[in-house]
């Protein structure tokens, strides 16, 4: 979050949950978690010899004037490996990746537009994100890396992170998410939204 700012209120809930509240003069903002959610000496498949699943969820609780497709405010959720800019969503930048509520397109490295992948969030949804790094196929390999997202605790959409990237592609930069560096959860907004954040895993309601 952008040191200084008088356009969020943030409020530890309870263990594992942070609630935050923006006003509408809220520019493009992030928020990353305290410690990573993937270490990577010790959840790293190629170290580790063990697949590691990788998840959090969020609860919209209002996102601008609730009207799906108005574009006044909006929330994204997703993974990235820092340093990263205090003002970009994330998916906007190199290695992070985003599923972006205002209008349900998935990101990656890519501040052009992004992917069609889900339908936009509304109030009261729970969604999650979550990175499944796994073994790879054969010696010597990529270890394998799905990312998946979910819905009021049922999947809704994933994609293998390596065909993100095409060759005429400027952006899709997965370096830093495949497993070698530490990951944050990361969650965006801009203009008056509110959310809250989960991280125990007895309160999610999708079961990784």
């Amino acid at each position: 979050m952008p040191p200084g700012t008088k356009n969020v209120a943030m409020n530890q809930t309870g263990l594992g949950r942070t609630s935050v509240r923006t006003n509408h003069r809220c520019e493009d903002t992030i928020f990353l978690s305290d410690i990573p959610i993937f270490a990577s000496l010790q959840h790293n498949p190629l170290l580790t010899e063990r697949p590691k699943t990788t998840y959090f969820e969020l609860e919209v609780k209002s996102m601008g004037n609730n009207v799906v497709g108005s574009g006044d405010a909006g929330i994204a959720i997703g993974v990235l490996a820092p340093p990263y800019p205090s003002w970009r969503l994330p998916g906007w930048h190199r290695a992070s990746l985003g599923v972006h509520g205002d209008d349900g397109r998935r990101y990656v490295d890519d501040s052009d537009g992004g992917r069609d992948f889900v339908r936009p969030f509304r109030r009261g949804d729970v969604v999650g994100i979550g990175m499944s790094h796994g073994l790879p196929v054969y010696v010597g390999g990529k270890p394998k890396c799905e990312v998946f997202f979910t819905r009021n605790g049922k999947h809704e959409g994933k994609w293998d992170l390596y065909e993100e990237k095409d060759r005429d592609q400027e952006g899709g930069d997965i370096r830093g998410l495949e497993g070698e560096h530490d990951l944050l959860a990361a969650v965006g907004c801009f203009g008056a939204v509110e959310f809250e954040t989960r991280f125990k895993p007895a309160e999610w309601k999708f079961k990784p």
